[in-house]
């Protein structure tokens, strides 16, 4: 039996074959005696829809079912909206940038239109009214958004069931929604200066049905999860992100808050009047798969907390600032064919006045100039710190509109969730990110 320098010599035993190391690298000696050390299996996951939430492919080196490697790999989604936003007016902005993360609609078109208001230095003058109609249709966004990561995370972990009641709920918000705005989805609903129109009676009864039969149906995914011992296993110590790498990486929203930070944008940089709100902002100490379910499904509470207050803080009182050289569109209805402006308004501008009518074309296919300059504002969506970078070189258009997007940004904890764990636990880590390809690509 030969002898390597720097190891001692190898014996037999019971248990194999057994060496001593004395100095050198281990994974040479390994390599000596297993012959398939070298063998790693590279994976594409995606890009396609289930199990990989969006078009997003994940390129996966394994060493078994261990992921020695992980990389993410985006842009299948990219519909250039930011710079479709260059060719645009201001406001037209708003139908662009609310199609970006398809699941939080209304905070893209938020976030857009304070940084515009900012610019134009109209922050001030959004009346109440018109802010506390914002803040009721961010939170019911974020329970409908919560709503889709709880279904479809249960889905791709073997929970059928979760996913059925995520999306019956989720409709009920939608519901709601085109009862408002005319639309479903990609509302274009928050504009600059206000929004597009008042929230209608039938809304408000809507609104309150959804609220006393919501916490029922919290309990019942509890009732269906937090017990269940495969979710259990599958979640808890799985895909653990620490607060100094959520930080590091530059992580935010619920995922910061489940490895234990309570950074919430509501509270610490309030914006459409947050700060004379009364809700808590949830964390969890373990920062694994398990603490961003609990973090979420607490938001869930919160968010019926906000809806409430701000349906109690619904005054009678103007939606649009009063600049009618701002206030565009004027005067919109919800009819039979979707949304646009009133008849009445029509007829008053074309048989009445000359004037009117003048303004009115000018508005809506040249737009209002915005001082130009350049502003960042920052709102708390659904996954993160959702940031608007605008420019604007005094005309029209936008010079530049750059969105912060959490989706992309959270994606780059990928490799550190995933290396060293099980390729099954990636589907659970990735998900517990709760990317929106439709943000992250733009």
């Amino acid at each position: 039996m030969t002898s390597t320098p720097g190891y001692a010599t190898e014996r037999e035993t019971a248990e194999g074959r057994v060496f001593t190391v004395t100095g050198g690298d281990w994974d040479t000696v390994v390599e000596g005696t297993d012959p398939i050390a070298q063998e790693r299996i590279i994976v594409n996951m995606g890009p396609q829809h289930p199990s990989t939430h969006g078009v997003l492919r994940l390129i996966l080196e394994l060493e078994g079912e261990t992921v020695r490697e992980a990389r993410s790999v985006v842009g299948y989604l990219h519909t250039g909206i930011e710079k479709n936003l260059e060719y645009r007016n201001w406001v037209q902005g708003s139908t662009f940038v609310t199609r970006m993360d398809y699941l939080a609609p209304i905070f893209n078109e938020t976030a857009y239109s304070l940084a515009v208001e900012k610019l134009l230095g109209i922050t001030d003058e959004i009346t109440d009214r018109a802010n506390t109609i914002r803040v009721l249709m961010m939170e019911l966004n974020r329970l409908s958004s919560h709503l889709v990561w709880l279904a479809t995370t249960g889905m791709e972990l073997g929970a059928i069931s979760i996913m059925l009641y995520g999306f019956r709920e989720r409709e009920f918000i939608l519901d709601i929604f085109e009862t408002i705005t005319g639309l479903r989805m990609n509302h274009a609903y928050v504009r600059p200066g206000g929004v597009a129109q008042d929230v209608p009676d039938e809304a408000i009864v809507k609104i309150r049905e959804f609220l006393k039969m919501m916490p029922k149906r919290l309990k019942e995914y509890e009732d269906l999860l937090s017990g269940q011992p495969i979710w259990v296993e599958r979640t808890k110590g799985v895909a653990v992100l620490d607060v100094t790498g959520c930080v590091a990486l530059g992580v935010t929203g619920p995922v910061l808050r489940s490895a234990g930070l309570a950074w919430d944008l509501r509270k610490t940089m309030p914006y459409c009047g947050y700060e004379n709100y009364e809700f808590d902002v949830p964390t969890h100490p373990d920062g694994d798969v398990w603490g961003r379910y609990q973090v979420r499904l607490a938001e869930m509470r919160e968010s019926l907390k906000l809806v409430e207050q701000a349906l109690d803080r619904l005054k009678p009182g103007p939606v649009m600032v009063a600049d009618r050289k701002i206030a565009w569109p004027a005067q919109l209805a919800v009819g039979l064919d979707g949304m646009g402006n009133s008849l009445e308004h029509v007829a008053k501008i074309m048989g009445q006045s000359m004037e009117s009518l003048i303004h009115h074309f000018k508005l809506v296919t040249e737009g209002f100039r915005v001082p130009a300059g350049q502003v960042y504002v920052g709102i708390e969506s659904p996954r993160g710190e959702l940031g608007v970078h605008a420019v604007s070189d005094g005309g029209t258009r936008p010079y530049r509109v750059h969105y912060r997007e959490p989706s992309f940004v959270n994606l780059q904890a990928i490799p550190a969730l995933a290396e060293g764990g099980l390729i099954a636990d990636v589907i659970a880590g990735g998900a517990s990110l709760d990317p929106v390809m439709g943000g992250c690509d733009r």
